[in-house]
């Protein structure tokens, strides 16, 4: 393992209640809650969760041992868990997912005595940064960013008292924010903080959100391709305070496609011309998404992928300037269920062309509520562990994975499991895994 993560001597106990606190209780974050408590109840299985339902392989392969991750790790457990939410939107859990049409009656009716009672506290919502977001009314309001942020703190401490919680952890679940580049107003905490008092334009809502709960010791998980937690100042509260961050952007559709796609052309050394996708979708993040300014946030997001994966600057005979073009396009009568199209144009032997065409009928929400399960249950042991800032062998679960300084992301979908579980091994004592299958030539 790197040298920069050493293995605990002790992983504190995960005893107690642990809070999952959502920026958002929209479609994700209402389908997230409600599926965790359909488990609870015994109504549904905790499909897409490899914190609950994946095993992970110890020793070597004679040895048979290949535990769930939920009994090998000392995660939270499902009943110990407690809900929260900001949004910018006064409804209750049970009218936003009403409104998000994620799920039916049939799931969502039985639910309805504990949905009722998750009622969203005011956001830090400023309409510049999501301008397409409509009926607005429930938003703090203060003389300055530095104000807002100490009422995001408060909330935090308010909530902990109030649901007898031993922890917090932060996953954001809202809208995407309009692109922005970072700028010295978040090179150190010292700049950030000056800038919070002057209100700054630089300071957008999600980066409140990351600066209370670093300073409240809550870590933080980015779900958005938000410019939030990325930033110098933020890492450098993370590694001060010990806390571990994470993101960005869930991985859920098309993207995750691609990062089962296009690790395998590469592995073949098939050589790439030109890959072109578009997407329709009809829910909140669509509709904030056919804002220009919004979509160049996430299309940033999208973008990188390809070229992190296929590494034209090593293989230019085989990716070499391909043509790599992203649309997303709202459409209102699909709601929640995106479609996603890929048209893939690939070169073979001798320079034949060829093509693969993928149509994707997925549905975003279901996809992403186990990631923010996955994500806070793994986020909340980290911690547990004594780790700090950038968590990459979180990256499985992002588009657009965070990485020390001077390294590149890893978007191999593969590699990044490869990583998640090694670290799990590694933190628990056990040997990571290379499949090099020696034990039948010692």
């Amino acid at each position: 393992m790197p040298g920069s993560l050493t293995r605990p001597t002790s992983i504190a106990p995960a005893t107690g209640k642990l809070g999952i606190l959502t920026p958002g209780l929209g479609a994700v974050a209402t389908t997230f809650i409600a599926g965790v408590e359909s488990i609870r109840r015994g109504h549904t299985k905790p499909i897409g969760s490899l914190t609950q339902m994946a095993t992970i392989r110890l020793g070597k392969r004679t040895e048979h041992r290949s535990p769930l991750i939920k009994d090998f790790v000392p995660l939270a457990a499902l009943p110990d868990l407690v809900f929260g939410a900001w949004d910018p939107i006064a409804d209750d859990a049970y009218t936003a997912a009403k409104k998000a049409g994620v799920l039916s009656s049939e799931h969502l009716e039985p639910l309805k005595d504990f949905l009722s009672e998750i009622k969203p506290m005011s956001a830090a919502f400023e309409s510049r940064f999501v301008t397409r977001l409509l009926g607005v009314n429930n938003v703090k309001s203060g003389p300055t960013y530095r104000d807002i942020a100490e009422q995001l703190r408060a909330d935090m401490r308010n909530f902990k008292a109030a649901n007898g919680c031993d922890r917090l952890v932060i996953v954001w679940c809202a809208s995407t924010e309009a692109f922005i580049l970072p700028g010295p107003q978040h090179a150190t905490i010292e700049s950030f903080e000056k800038a919070m008092d002057e209100n700054d334009q630089a300071i957008a809502p999600s980066m409140l959100y990351a600066y209370a709960a670093l300073m409240e010791n809550v870590p933080f998980c980015n779900g958005a391709p938000n410019l939030t937690v990325d930033l110098p100042c933020m890492l450098q509260l993370a590694n001060d305070r010990g806390v571990p961050v994470s993101g960005k952007d869930f991985k859920t559709g098309q993207t995750w496609m691609k990062t089962i796609i296009a690790p395998g052309l590469k592995a073949r050394m098939l050589g790439l011309e030109g890959w072109y996708s578009t997407n329709i979708l009809g829910n909140r993040d669509g509709e904030v998404l056919d804002d220009p300014a919004s979509f160049k946030t996430k299309e940033e997001s999208k973008l990188s992928v390809l070229h992190n994966i296929l590494q034209p600057d090593v293989y230019p005979d085989l990716y070499k300037d391909f043509s790599h073009v992203v649309r997303i396009n709202y459409y209102p009568p699909r709601g929640d269920n995106k479609e996603g199209w890929d048209s893939i144009d690939i070169i073979g032997w001798m320079g034949y062309p060829m093509q693969i065409k993928v149509n994707f009928l997925c549905r975003d929400s279901i996809l992403a509520a186990p990631i923010v399960l996955d994500l806070a249950l793994f986020s909340d042991f980290a911690h547990r562990a004594g780790m700090k800032g950038i968590q990459e062998w979180l990256s499985f679960y992002y588009k657009s994975p965070m990485a020390g300084p001077g390294l590149q992301p890893e978007h191999d979908l593969f590699i990044q499991q490869t990583k998640l579980k090694n670290t799990l091994r590694f933190l628990m004592g056990e040997d990571q895994i290379t499949h090099l299958g020696l034990e039948y030539y010692t």
